[in-house]
């Protein structure tokens, strides 16, 4: 189909985790794409966060560096390294449906896909054979990266979240639409 075209609230958002094997020369958009649709599917060497609450940002972070110059009331701003951006994902907590992820923190690297699309899918709707995506509009970046920890937030007013916190291990790869 193509990207997203219109603004709306309603953007359906999902975060798939790539479990098995990577090629070490992964590094396009297309690449990753290309990993997922070969998935065997949901289950197997796929997972989707469940119950996500809030993303982080994702895409390139700015590489832009805030120097002082003597004598000058302001700032320059030149180009330097950009750091690889914290990923939090917050999710409504249920212990049963975070056993996959749980198993994830292994220090293993993951090919991590976030996906936005203009109507909602399940989990065999977007990954391998059965994708029927590109019919609807969709906007995906690709990252390698590790799942670091998982913090359990207890709460005595609201339901109980958790933060899962992502390395990322690449620069985003994106965005691509399928």
């Amino acid at each position: 189909m193509a990207h997203i075209t219109s603004l709306s609230a309603g953007i359906y958002t999902y975060l798939d985790i790539f479990t098995g094997s990577i090629p070490a020369d992964t590094d396009t958009a297309a690449e990753a794409a290309a990993i997922f649709a070969g998935a065997t599917g949901p289950g197997t060497d796929t997972v989707r966060m469940p119950s996500v609450r809030e993303f982080p940002a994702v895409g390139t972070p700015a590489n832009i560096v805030n120097v002082p110059v003597y004598g000058q009331p302001t700032s320059s701003q030149v180009q330097g390294q950009s750091d690889a951006p914290s990923l939090e994902i917050t999710v409504n907590y249920v212990a049963e449906d975070m056993q996959a992820i749980h198993a994830l923190i292994d220090g293993q690297e993951k090919l991590f896909r976030f996906m936005m699309t203009t109507v909602p899918c399940s989990e065999s709707d977007s990954i391998g054979s059965g994708a029927d995506m590109a019919s609807h509009e969709n906007t995906e970046f690709y990252v390698l990266g590790k799942v670091e920890a998982i913090l359990v937030n207890p709460a005595l007013t609201d339901a109980t979240t958790a933060t899962v916190t992502l390395s990322a291990q690449s620069d985003f790869m994106g965005p691509i639409t399928i």
